[in-house]
């Protein structure tokens, strides 16, 4: 399973709505209004082959637009110190400037070309990697090197791989095809939160509202937990003892209590259900 953990690590996850734009550079949708936006995914969703039991597929990643990306930043020290630290894109979600697609996908590719963290997601070699390139060729931005494959894999990161340590992908590790459960499924079965109050689906309605607060609140959710997940399987993979692992929940619990105390009262939440259903 998991073979390695390295001294940084970033699960992270992804929130993506239908791309306005898109639809109206290849349709020709008229986007300067609420209603034209409307218009815009529902035409995205038709050409997406949306039917009256699906009204909203899942559509190609070219023409989604990430809104938001969360992850929990781990850092081991050579002392054995270990650190974890919430990372949040746009951190300021009511900053108009920090909330475009382009700059938190600069945020992204900066910190990625910087640290080279071992990546963890869920899913994420079939969904989150590949919209973070099909997005980031639509800006035309460069990726500053991380994207870079190395010709042999003990000469750098290679975040492209299935194979290598810097990219775990949980998903596959569970189960293949309609055999891999879904992320709530797994997490809830296993004491961790699954999805509290929102789902991916309510996504687009919350950003039609203008409530991308909301969003962000939600996508904090989901990288509580594919830690809390990967933590998990790192432990049946004996990579984490049973000492290291209670260390590891002990600091996503005081992470956590940090961020509640600092004014991210929505995490209040997320706290009172992991104890909760926490065995």
């Amino acid at each position: 399973m998991i073979k390695t953990i390295l001294p940084r690590l970033f699960a992270f996850d992804i929130e993506w709505i239908p791309d306005p734009d898109a639809a109206q550079r290849l349709y020709g949708v008229d986007i300067s209004t609420r209603q034209g936006i409307e218009n815009a995914f529902r035409k995205l969703w038709a050409e997406g082959g949306a039917t009256e039991e699906k009204p909203r597929p899942f559509l190609k990643l070219t023409v989604s637009r990430i809104v938001s990306i969360c992850g929990i930043y781990r850092e081991q020290q050579r002392s054995g110190e270990l650190n974890l630290r919430l990372v949040s894109l746009p951190n300021d979600p009511h900053n108009p400037e920090l909330c475009s697609e382009k700059a938190i996908l600069q945020g992204l590719h900066r910190s990625l070309s910087e640290r080279q963290p071992q990546l963890v997601g869920y899913n994420s070699l079939r969904s989150d990697l590949p919209i973070i390139v099909n997005r980031s060729i639509v800006h035309g931005l460069s990726s500053h090197g991380w994207a870079k494959r190395p010709d042999k894999p003990w000469e750098g990161a290679d975040y492209f791989s299935a194979h290598g340590d810097y990219h775990i992908d949980l998903g596959p590790l569970l189960g293949w095809s309609n055999q891999m459960p879904t992320l709530h499924e797994i997490a809830t079965t296993s004491g961790i939160p699954g999805k509290i109050d929102v789902s991916g689906g309510s996504v687009a309605d919350l950003w039609l509202c203008g409530d991308l607060e909301a969003i962000v609140n939600y996508n904090e959710y989901d990288a509580f937990t594919t830690y809390l997940l990967w933590a998990r399987v790192a432990h049946f993979s004996g990579l984490l003892d049973e000492a290291a692992y209670e260390a590891e929940l002990e600091q996503v619990q005081a992470l956590l209590e940090s961020e509640i105390a600092n004014g991210k009262s929505h995490l209040q939440r997320y706290l009172e259900v992991w104890q909760q259903m926490r065995f």
